[in-house]
């Protein structure tokens, strides 16, 4: 290779290398930059209401009093739920898809299950608003009052709409993205794994409970935080199902309010500044939890590289 071909190389791996560099900033840039004029929109609110902002019940813009407390609640309970729904289903999804399925049926149900991410946020909320509300105001809700009403969680009057109906619909929203996550961790599980585990005399399951789940635990648990941090910023499907009411109430029968719903309810009716800077604020609330949770997600992602921490057929 001539010196001039070894120049010519050089120079265009370094503007190479500074155009990525400048695209990987950029990406840093917009997010502090987003980060900073939220805060901004929100500092009236802030300087306001202080801290009681996270503590306080009240919402009503006609008196010039908000709280964001409902919201936050609503958001939680809502995520929370559907994390329990779609944790362990999405897992057992992933366990068969990568250990036990055939290869042809594992291409068709892998496609079918990631198609669900596809699907438009507005399409799941009309499917809970014709399907599902009904379904649980007549069905399912009523059945959970008569057999486990002594808990407060399953009193009050089925009414379909409300954070049951907003936990089960993220569920179904979340679970392509926790199997997916699940799926392609435990794929890079190296066979030798199995095979070492097989020929000790295990089953399949104590194959998979001791060789694959344990060198595979925290790229799963990534791919759950990851789910977690969709639902938490999901808005058209929550918002057409919750019930739109900023109470807080122990029931999951009950209506409730979530802080995307909330925004993008009153945003556009927000006709003076520290009601408008208020909603910036629940947005910021949102932006600060969402950007940890992926945060810690991805240190969960890649603390799978350092393998499993060994197990026992026992």
């Amino acid at each position: 290779m001539s010196k001039t071909h070894k120049l010519t190389a050089s120079i265009g791996d370094q503007i190479l290398r500074f155009l990525t560099l400048l695209m990987a900033m950029g990406v840093l840039v917009l997010m502090v930059w987003m980060g900073w004029q939220t805060y901004d929109g929100a500092r009236p609110s802030i300087q306001t209401f202080g801290l009681g902002f996270l503590t306080s019940r009240v919402w009503d813009p006609v008196k010039e009093q908000f709280g964001a407390l409902p919201f936050i609640y609503g958001t939680l309970v809502t995520s929370l739920l559907a994390l329990l729904l779609a944790a362990p289903i999405g897992l057992g999804v992933a366990i068969f898809l990568n250990e036990m399925a055939e290869s042809r049926f594992r291409a068709v149900v892998g496609f079918l299950v990631e198609m669900l991410a596809a699907i438009p946020s507005v399409v799941y909320g009309l499917w809970g608003i014709f399907v599902l509300a009904p379904w649980l105001k007549e069905t399912v809700e009523p059945g959970l009052a008569k057999w486990l009403g002594f808990i407060p969680l399953f009193q009050g009057t089925p009414v379909g709409f409300g954070m049951l109906a907003g936990g089960l619909i993220l569920a179904v929203m979340i679970l392509p993205t926790i199997a997916a996550i699940s799926r392609e961790v435990m794929a890079a599980v190296p066979d030798m794994q199995r095979e070492a585990a097989l020929a000790l005399g295990a089953t399949k399951w104590e194959m998979i409970r001791v060789a694959v789940l344990p060198y595979a635990k925290s790229g799963i648990m990534g791919g759950i935080m990851l789910g977690l941090g969709r639902a938490l910023g999901e808005t058209m499907a929550v918002t057409m199902v919750i019930g739109n009411r900023p109470d807080i109430l122990p029931s999951l029968f009950a209506p409730a309010y979530s802080m995307a719903a909330v925004i993008a309810n009153e945003f556009t009716e927000a006709t003076y500044d520290l009601y408008l800077s208020a909603l910036v604020e629940i947005g910021l609330i949102l932006f600060g939890i969402t950007l940890v949770l992926n945060f810690f997600a991805r240190l969960l992602v890649w603390s799978v590289a350092r393998g499993p921490k060994g197990g026992s057929l026992v």
